[in-house]
């Protein structure tokens, strides 16, 4: 007997997918239909179709677009610093037991300060500027980073390793061949976690010490008693946050395609 057709086959996928976002839409229509019934509710937190017009007026203004480019621009210089200062820093710290024993205790003594923390002194050291955005977001994501490549080289399977060094592996080949595929999830896991850290601390920075931004759009919406604004700010945080980690899950399905789950 012959199975679904693929045209059938591609149908019922497309549905599924479709019916993942079910709960999101009727989160959206009671959400529609709460504002709509009371107005002071509506003062306070505007309809989806009320926010979905302050946003356009601020595409029309050009504010949008400025804003979140200004951030998207924060956000990837801080992560790019993050990976390449993170990424080394947990090789070694989960590679090396002596690197580990003398700065593991380091990492772990300013790794719960809030990136928030930093504000005060990161305005008094780079004044109201971009680098000092960028370092308080620097900080919410290199710890994801690091600890997870640390994890992640940890738990790579010692008989492998002792297999490459008993074929004649030298140190670099056991690195790029076992290691480093052995790590790349928790790398991977890493990044995501760090992007996420990284947008709340922007929003924190932009929010005090910002004339630009996604944070100091809600901020000026506070200002103005422009709720729309806010949720506007918001909305654009989550669907860009959203896109980010979808892009790094390609990505990393990509690079790890043996991986179970990607």
């Amino acid at each position: 007997m012959a199975g679904p057709s693929p045209a059938f086959q591609s149908v019922r996928r497309l549905g599924y997918q479709l019916a993942r976002y079910v709960p999101l839409f009727l989160m959206f229509a009671i959400w529609e239909l709460v504002s709509r019934s009371n107005p002071a509710t509506a003062l306070l937190l505007p309809a989806p179709t009320t926010v979905l017009a302050g946003g356009w007026e601020l595409i029309q203004q050009g504010t949008l677009q400025k804003d979140v480019m200004a951030s998207l621009k924060r956000v990837a210089v801080a992560v790019a610093f993050a990976a390449l200062v993170g990424y080394p820093l947990g090789f070694a710290l989960g590679g090396s037991r002596l690197f580990a024993w003398m700065f593991e205790p380091v990492v772990s003594f300013f790794r719960p300060i809030p990136p928030l923390a930093w504000i005060p002194l990161s305005i008094m050291w780079f004044g109201i500027t971009d680098a000092q955005n960028e370092f308080i977001i620097f900080l919410g994501a290199l710890f994801p980073i690091v600890l997870s490549t640390m994890e992640g080289v940890r738990d790579v399977d010692a008989q492998l390793i002792r297999a490459a060094r008993t074929l004649g592996a030298g140190r670099a080949a056991i690195v790029f061949t076992v290691i480093l595929p052995g790590a790349l999830s928790s790398m991977f896991v890493g990044l995501r976690v760090g992007i996420g850290i990284a947008w709340m601390a922007l929003v924190a920075g932009e929010l005090v010490a910002a004339t630009s931004g996604l944070g100091f759009l809600i901020s000026q919406g506070r200002l103005l008693f422009r709720s729309d604004h806010i949720v506007v700010g918001m909305v654009m945080i989550g669907v860009i946050g959203l896109l980010l980690d979808a892009a790094v899950r390609l990505l990393q399905q990509l690079v790890t395609p043996w991986r179970e789950g990607n």
